[in-house]
């Protein structure tokens, strides 16, 4: 995991002062750190049955659906407010600094379908918890959720209220 690791661009200070910009574009651009992450992010549900990964906005698209496309699952996406074009389902959820809402569209997942939850990072942990909600809400059962990236001392496992949380790498 340490090629991994060092395909990882980190930029001080963005979006705003005192935050640690985990890049992975640096990593997405190498067609080696590309097929190692999202191999590392798929083995685990090999066999797990699963019907649907659903990736959160925006970098979650990139990895969930090459998950999905490895996993022959489908690929649902969790977007801001806004961008989705039929009838949806919302909810709102803290921010350490304010708040913010994602949508699904009510009709992405049937009632009783296999969900994995694919995103960049987990953090604070609410966007992930904000989107297992969601899943819960439509009908899907959450499987798991999968990180390329966790950042451990911020506590965002935590909010996941149980759902297994699988993090191909952990920073401290």
């Amino acid at each position: 995991m340490s090629a991994l690791k060092d395909r990882i661009r980190h930029v001080p200070d963005f979006p705003k002062p005192g935050i640690l910009f985990y890049d992975i574009t640096t990593l997405l651009r190498e067609p080696e750190g590309f097929r190692d992450a999202v191999d590392a992010l798929t083995e685990p549900f090999r066999d797990a049955g699963i019907d649907l990964v659903v990736g959160i906005e925006s970098r979650g698209f990139i990895l969930g659906a090459a998950v999905a496309g490895r996993l022959d699952a489908g690929f649902v996406p969790v977007r801001k407010i806004g961008k989705l074009p039929s009838a949806t389902v919302r909810v709102t959820y803290d921010l350490e600094y304010g708040s913010d809402s994602l949508e699904i569209h009510e009709d992405a997942v049937r009632r009783g379908q296999r969900v994995l939850v694919v995103d960049d990072l987990l953090a604070t942990g609410g966007t992930a918890a904000a989107t297992v909600d969601l899943i819960g809400r439509t009908g899907g059962v959450v499987n798991a959720v999968a990180v390329l990236i966790e950042l451990t001392d911020l506590g965002g496992r935590a909010k996941l209220n149980g759902h297994d949380l699988h993090a191909v790498l952990q920073y401290p």
